[in-house]
């Protein structure tokens, strides 16, 4: 939710508590409905920025587990150049073949080695991106509810202005869609 918003929704409550002085039953009721739907709002929004905010650092660690794979699997393949190296080095014989063999043999382990780091980076890294991914729809489901608590807001003001009892119910049908989306936010 954008601080606009909320700024909005504080405005709407002050027209609503002016009106309610008014002594209207009416206008009490749609008073407190403003002022629920503000703090649902309010909510809302701030998980919304939290999520985003997790999504944000989950994308973030991805990619440096992916930089650090990359330079694992970097690492393998010189690995893999200087064992074949020494591997002809000790084909071709002489007085240094079985220190060529012997390296070879240790860049071929150091390679299993290397190959299990780069794998286990890029599962993890696979995690972080479901993490990323879950975090950033929960963020789409709240800014939804936000929106419809703002929308809710907004008609509750409007039925005090009209003294409309249609509009407050209407707003009554926002809140009840926008609880079912910050429920649904987190029980999917």
């Amino acid at each position: 939710m954008e601080h606009g918003g909320a700024l909005d929704a504080h405005e709407h409550t002050e027209h609503a508590e002016h009106a309610a002085h008014a002594r209207d039953p009416f206008i009490s009721r749609v008073a407190i409905s403003v002022a629920f739907l503000a703090v649902l709002a309010a909510v809302s929004g701030s998980l919304e920025t939290v999520e985003g905010g997790r999504a944000l650092q989950s994308t973030s660690e991805a990619v440096l587990q992916q930089d650090e794979a990359t330079d694992t699997w970097s690492e393998f393949q010189a690995d893999s150049l200087k064992k074949h190296m020494y591997t002809i080095a000790a084909d071709a014989g002489g007085r240094s073949a079985a220190d060529y063999r012997k390296n070879a043999k240790a860049y071929a382990e150091t390679q299993k080695t290397l190959k299990q780091q780069a794998q286990a980076k890029e599962r993890e890294r696979e995690t972080l991106l479901g993490a990323a991914a879950a975090h950033e729809d929960r963020h789409h489901w709240l800014a939804g509810a936000a929106t419809l608590f703002e929308i809710g807001i907004a008609m509750c003001t409007v039925a005090i202005i009209t003294r409309r009892r249609w509009l407050w119910y209407t707003s009554g049908g926002f809140a009840v869609v926008g609880l079912a989306l910050l429920a649904t936010t987190y029980l999917a």
